[in-house]
């Protein structure tokens, strides 16, 4: 049976491919879109969702405007996925038109009527889902599990130690560790590792079929070398689509079950997700006491060649 999922995007570059692979394979059921500022605004976030899900030949999934800015900062969106947020690759405007309900009410509504618990995949800033969480605690005893993109158990890329979603609402990204089913964290540690080699990223782009086709341009605006030209067709990271892959395959990824918060206080490590790999306790806890802390698998490394396979299997598909 196909498994329900419900993905928040801030649909981005690498968003798109999460979108462009959750409609095409088998094992998945789209049960809708949320949409949440971050990597541009939630105006052009419904947008570029919209226009994914057409041009994949997407059947009429529900898509929600979600919120416009976090739940304290303000908006901050990311330039690498140029001013629409899609590699300013000129796409068409859609013709779909998103629901009439907000993100949060639709959240509720279809994880409560999904026959099957819901996984939910946030690939975005959390704002969303803190506010669903906070709104509509009694969603949780329909969620399987939530696999997040976010966090980074080494090195940043908003700041040195903080991944861009939880960065940009570390609040939300503290909610949601509270959110009392298990959540698996897609970090920067192996969301960096998986990359979709130059001569498949020219096959793609060459495709006929359009879904295929943007696979390919959105895979070349995002090179694996930092600094490259897009028009260099350097090999394509696949970013947030790798979440959507574990959660098909999840032997794809290495994960232990470990303690995370995230860091909450003005200064240079806000939005850092601190994840502790120590085997024992340390001086800290044995003067202050132990701090209650979530329990979060996080995936410390992944089966690239295998993501990669099943990636470009499924998109192809067309």
């Amino acid at each position: 049976m196909s498994v329900p999922v419900i993905i928040d995007c801030d649909t981005g570059v690498d968003d798109a491919l999460a979108l462009l692979f959750a409609v095409r394979h088998p094992g998945l059921d789209l049960r809708a879109v949320t949409c949440v500022a971050g990597n541009t605004d939630v105006d052009g976030v419904v947008r570029n969702t919209l226009t994914v899900l057409e041009q994949a030949g997407a059947p009429d999934i529900p898509v929600a405007r979600g919120a416009e800015r976090p739940l304290i900062e303000p908006a901050r969106s990311a330039p690498v996925h140029g001013v629409d947020g899609m590699g300013d690759l000129g796409l068409p405007v859609p013709g779909r038109r998103p629901v009439d309900v907000d993100a949060v009410t639709l959240l509720h509504r279809e994880i409560l009527a999904s026959p099957r618990p819901v996984t939910l995949i946030p690939t975005a800033p959390l704002t969303n889902i803190a506010l669903l969480l906070r709104t509509h605690p009694e969603v949780t005893r329909n969620i399987e599990r939530i696999v997040f993109m976010g966090g980074a158990v080494a090195t940043g890329n908003a700041t040195p130690v903080a991944e861009f979603n939880v960065w940009h609402d570390p609040e939300a990204a503290a909610v949601l560790l509270t959110a009392g089913v298990p959540i698996t964290m897609y970090g920067l540690d192996v969301f960096t590792q998986v990359v979709v080699p130059s001569a498949d990223v020219h096959r793609l782009r060459a495709s006929e079929e359009p879904g295929t086709r943007l696979a390919g341009e959105l895979l070349a605006h995002r090179p694996a070398h930092p600094g490259e030209a897009p028009e260099a067709e350097e090999a394509g990271g696949l970013g947030d689509a790798g979440a959507v892959c574990a959660v098909v395959d999840p032997a794809g990824i290495g994960t232990q079950l470990l303690p995370v918060e995230v860091s909450l206080a003005p200064g240079p490590t806000r939005g850092q997700t601190v994840v502790d790999r120590r085997s024992r306790a340390g001086e800290a806890e044995h003067h202050e006491g132990a701090r209650e802390q979530a329990l979060v698998d996080v995936a410390l490394n992944v089966d690239v060649e295998r993501f990669v396979k099943l990636y470009l299997a499924t998109v192809e598909r067309g």
